[in-house]
This record gives structure tokens, C-alpha cells and sequence, in this order.
């Protein structure tokens, strides 16, 4: 890999893990254009995936070291935002954090965990599994859109 292309991967990296916090961002446009730019598919992956990953342990910290006043008073999570997020990880527990990648509810079920101070492992495992998962779909989709237009 030459210098170029790493800053690239780099750069998604840093989408995606931007896309993972609170803020608000997308790393599946870049992640689509550098794929069909002829990108490494397995590095596209893997910098993807640590960066979402990344970002959704740093929600899980902020939340834990930070508690509800770092919540509401910093991340400015609206306290029915955190509510429903605290309501969905009641329900499905730890099952939830496979959901970490889903717009909108994903970012709080991260920083819920933390808040709530739930095991790190388990949270680092279930997350890793649906943002890989995520990423890797989304690229076989393209893959298999790219191939059925030639």
C-alpha cells in the first residue's frame, strides 16, 4: 500500500468512526465511492469496521466515565432519546448492541451501555459483530450491483 491510499483509508476511517459518535455523519457514501473507485475490499472492512467501532466504545466511555450529566449536559441526548435507548437494551439486552449500527437508535444503545456499566467484552464482541456485518453488506451489495451492470 503506498502513502496516497493510506490516507484515504485513513480518511474512512475517521468517517467512520465519526459516524459512530453522536454526531452527525455517514461513512456508507465514502465506503461505496472508494469501493467502486477499485479499493481494497478487505481494507475498505477493516478500517471501516475499527473506526464504527472505535466510535461506539467512545460513546460506551463517555457514557460510563460521564454518566447522565455528560448525557444530557455535553452530548445533549434528549432524555426521551435516552429513554427509549435505555427501554430497548432493557428489553433485548445485550441482543441490542447488534443494533449499534442502525441510524438514529444505534449511537444511544452505546452510550446507554455505558451509562448502565455493562460488561465491556460482551459490548465490544455483539458491536464488532453487527458493524462488520453492516460494512460487509453493504459492500457485497455493490459488489453484486456492479457485476449484474456489466
Amino acid at each position: 500500500m503506498i502513502l496516497g491510499d493510506l490516507w484515504v483509508y485513513l480518511g474512512l476511517f475517521f468517517s467512520a468512526f465519526l459516524a459512530a459518535t453522536i454526531l452527525p455523519f455517514s461513512s456508507e457514501g465514502l465506503l461505496s465511492v472508494l469501493y467502486l473507485k477499485g479499493y481494497s475490499a478487505a481494507l475498505l472492512l477493516l478500517f471501516a469496521t475499527v473506526g464504527n467501532v472505535l466510535g461506539s466504545c467512545t460513546n460506551y466511555g463517555l457514557g460510563y466515565f460521564g454518566g447522565n450529566y455528560l448525557v444530557e449536559k455535553v452530548l445533549r441526548l434528549k432524555p426521551e432519546q435516552f429513554k427509549k435507548a435505555e427501554q430497548r437494551y432493557q428489553k433485548f439486552g445485550y441482543w441490542s448492541l447488534l443494533f449499534a449500527w442502525v441510524p438514529i437508535i444505534g449511537d444511544p444503545i452505546t452510550v446507554v451501555a455505558g451509562v448502565l456499566r455493562i460488561k465491556f467484552l460482551p459490548f465490544l464482541i455483539l458491536v464488532l459483530a453487527g458493524k462488520f456485518t453492516r460494512y460487509a453488506t453493504i459492500i457485497y451489495l455493490i459488489a453484486q450491483h456492479s457485476a449484474s451492470n456489466t
